[in-house]
């Protein structure tokens, strides 16, 4: 569907074919309409598939069919967001859709000083976008009144719940105009986010582009078994086989991530970090760097994990699996965007089994295994998944291989852990007992 069927301006056509946009996607096909129509909703769809041009297109259309002058302190519309790279990056998006209005699209969040975004209110603010954090500041220094706000977007709201913002957020939409619209917009969905849904929302259509927490179906998933103390020699080693380039790197702790750069360093290997260490200023320039082609490597802890669009990213890895699955839904997130290939790559350890069962389950399929020569695992131990079908199959096979060797013998099968093969030993113990 073309964008002109929604009946948009002709000020926000135009931004829309400026940003290189054509077809609509399916998130903003099912999605705009309704909210055209003022109506509350729950979206859920996987990352990289216009979801903010979904809410942001018909909120900046609301605005031009229901003008109102904005006084000072106050804002039309309110979006709340996790962190402040998202908030920053929603700035910069949204702001393209409105380059050709006469409106004002505004960031606030933390990391910065408190005076220099208190001053961004000395004027009305028609799209404020917002960390919970910071705009519970302002709104106690009563430099905000939010009392004006009819539009609210809770944009990763999955994630929000995940850090504990979603009572902040209630604090703060209870503050907004008593007859409101909420759109509530999640990558994953689970039994407490559709429960914070039926609380906020009233009357609401929940919208579904994909099946629950799915990647995009243009990522290849492989996995490389290895063992937890090599996994920075086979990066090494699979940085040159395959000439990676622009690479982001995802590890489990901020003390992983500063090991691998150390390597990287020796290796003259341009790279930099993300994680909360690092001052905001440190991970804008490392986040600028890599966009620009500047760096071969950006090693990321969570903190990078949502918001962060790197266009025509191809390679997100895994150095360590996230103890959720629906944390790997949203590292992988940033490759495989707006229908482009990716590849999510991950390295698992055998103490990593499980992790990867969980999702393995979660995107509905088994996570291709490739053998690196040289980093075999300690005796030949071989990482299965016990949630897909080929286990299943193979389980089947097992029982009925057990039934059939009963049935031979008269005996229970005396099979060892590893593998299923006959414990040969085990079974002249037992011949030698019966001779006695």
């Amino acid at each position: 569907m073309k964008f002109a069927a929604m009946g948009f301006a002709p000020e926000i056509l135009k931004a829309i074919e400026k940003c290189g946009y054509q077809e609509m996607t399916p998130v903003q096909e099912q999605t705009m309409v309704e909210a055209r129509r003022g109506r509350d909703l729950w979206v859920n769809a996987q990352t990289g598939t216009g979801k903010t041009a979904a809410f942001a297109l018909p909120m900046l259309q609301h605005m031009l069919d229901q003008p109102k002058t904005v006084g000072i302190g106050r804002a039309r519309a309110l979006v709340l967001i996790p962190t402040r790279e998202l908030a920053e990056q929603l700035a910069q998006t949204i702001g393209a859709y409105a380059q050709f209005l006469d409106l004002n699209v505004t960031a606030v969040y933390g990391g910065v000083k408190l005076s220099a975004q208190a001053n961004k209110f000395n004027q009305g603010v028609d799209v404020l976008i917002a960390t919970p954090g910071r705009l519970l500041e302002l709104l106690e220094l009563k430099q905000i009144n939010l009392s004006d706000v009819d539009t609210v977007v809770l944009d990763e709201a999955d994630r929000m719940l995940d850090m504990g913002f979603i009572a902040a957020a209630e604090n703060i939409i209870a503050q907004t105009a008593e007859q409101h619209q909420t759109m509530l917009f999640s990558a994953t969905t689970t039994a407490v986010m559709n429960e914070l849904a039926h609380q906020m929302l009233k009357n609401h259509l929940e919208v579904r582009v994909s099946k629950t927490n799915a990647t995009a179906d243009t990522v290849e998933h492989v996995m490389y078994p290895v063992t937890e103390d090599r996994k920075m020699d086979l990066f090494l080693e699979l940085l040159e086989q395959h000439n990676w380039y622009q690479i982001l790197v995802f590890t489990s702790t901020k003390r992983q991530a500063d090991h691998l750069q150390e390597r990287l360093k020796k290796a003259q290997i341009p790279s930099a970090i993300c994680h909360g260490d690092k001052s905001h200023g440190s991970r804008r320039r490392a986040l600028a760097d890599f966009k620009s082609a500047k760096l071969q490597v950006l090693i990321s802890t969570e903190v990078a994990a949502r918001g962060l669009d790197i266009e025509g990213l191809e390679y997100v890895l895994n150095y360590n699996l996230p103890y959720l699955p629906e944390d790997y839904v949203h590292r992988i997130g940033r490759t495989g965007r707006a229908g482009k290939s990716g590849h999510a790559i991950s390295f698992v350890c055998p103490e990593e089994s499980r992790a990867l069962q969980r999702i393995e389950h979660v995107i509905g399929g088994e996570v291709k295994r490739i053998y690196q020569r040289g980093f075999d695992l300690p005796g030949r131990e071989v990482i299965r998944s016990k949630s897909t079908p080929k286990a299943k199959d193979a389980k089947k096979s097992n029982k009925s291989s057990n039934k059939t060797s009963k049935r031979k013998t008269g005996k229970k099968a005396i099979t060892s852990r590893a593998g299923g093969k006959t414990n040969h030993k085990a079974k002249r113990k037992v011949m030698k007992g019966k001779k006695k």
